[in-house]
């Protein structure tokens, strides 16, 4: 497939708008936005010269390809619907690539829905945040069928510094699940340890660079660290995320029949936090929970 592949974009919020900043960077034609905020679709349509497309039956009509980057298994459903407006509509031929964090088994279905409709879809999940978006430096994770990504591929790693292919629908998902489980669980063990740290009278910042250069380590210290000592919890992934995927890991375990200790606390800390109205703060406002010195509503 060719750099002339038009894309097209549903759902663009920080990640899916420097997604498409990326592929229109790289040369390829980005013909069509749609979001439900309509401002932040008029917004990023007028800098990229595209459509901000007012229905979704407009974006598969316009585009080849269409990525999505949605929040949730019914926001998900929403745009595959098999009535009313949807991506489905005419959409024979054309390509569906699903970034959402979402249930695997919604994955599933999505690609059954896609080709029944005569199309074609693929899960790319990201393990990356906002930077990496816009630097094309993802890395992605698909499934879906072997022959759908090597037609987009040429795409994907436009928009990625490493991709990998899992295997069959769903099973990236799965991955994801897991992959952002245990950066969960990570997240509150070194708001716990830091918590700790503070109430015992270390210096937070000397403790910090103990852990880097011991079995504390972790990537969660480089990214989350110095926010949770400094309570900077600008969203690059919500709390609100957090729980919401921490969610799918547990539920995925109970189906398999395996009790996680670790996760279903964590599930538990970043449901509070949702519960506290703090759910649109970073994952790394999970410190806010505890130390002890912190009030209840922590500043960004």
């Amino acid at each position: 497939m060719s750099e002339e592949l038009r894309i097209g974009f549903v759902g663009v919020g920080r990640m899916g708008a420097n997604m498409a900043r990326r592929l229109k960077d790289e040369g390829y034609p980005v013909v069509a936005v749609h979001d439900v905020r309509h401002d932040a679709a008029r917004e990023l349509a007028g800098e990229l010269g595209a459509e901000a497309a007012s229905t979704l039956a407009r974006v598969t009509e316009l585009a080849d390809v269409v990525i999505s980057v949605v929040t949730d298994d019914a926001a998900m459903r929403a745009i595959y619907a098999t009535g009313g407006d949807s991506l489905l509509t005419n959409a024979r031929g054309k390509i569906f690539v699903n970034s959402a964090t979402i249930t695997p088994d919604v994955h599933v279905e999505v690609q059954a829905l896609a080709e029944r409709a005569g199309a074609s879809s693929l899960e790319a999940c990201l393990a990356s945040s906002i930077p990496q978006a816009r630097e094309g430096t993802l890395y992605m994770m698909v499934a879906g069928k072997r022959d759908v990504f090597e037609r987009v591929e040429p795409v994907l790693r436009r928009m990625s510094k490493k991709l990998r292919y899992i295997g069959e629908a769903g099973e990236a998902a799965k991955v994801k699940a897991l992959v952002n489980m245990v950066m969960n669980i990570n997240t509150a063990g070194l708001a716990e340890g830091l918590g700790l740290g503070e109430a015992l009278g270390l210096d937070l910042t000397m403790l910090r660079e103990v852990f880097a250069e011991t079995g504390a380590s972790s990537r969660v210290l480089e990214t989350d660290g110095l926010d949770m000592e400094n309570r900077e919890h600008e969203a690059y992934f919500s709390a609100a995320h957090a729980a919401k995927d921490s969610h799918i890991a547990t539920a995925l375990a109970q189906r398999a029949g395996l009790t996680l200790p670790l996760a279903e606390a964590t599930a538990k800390q970043f449901d509070a936090m949702v519960e506290q109205g703090l759910g649109d703060l970073d994952k790394s406002g999970i410190a806010e929970l505890t130390f002890a010195s912190r009030s209840p509503r922590p500043r960004r």
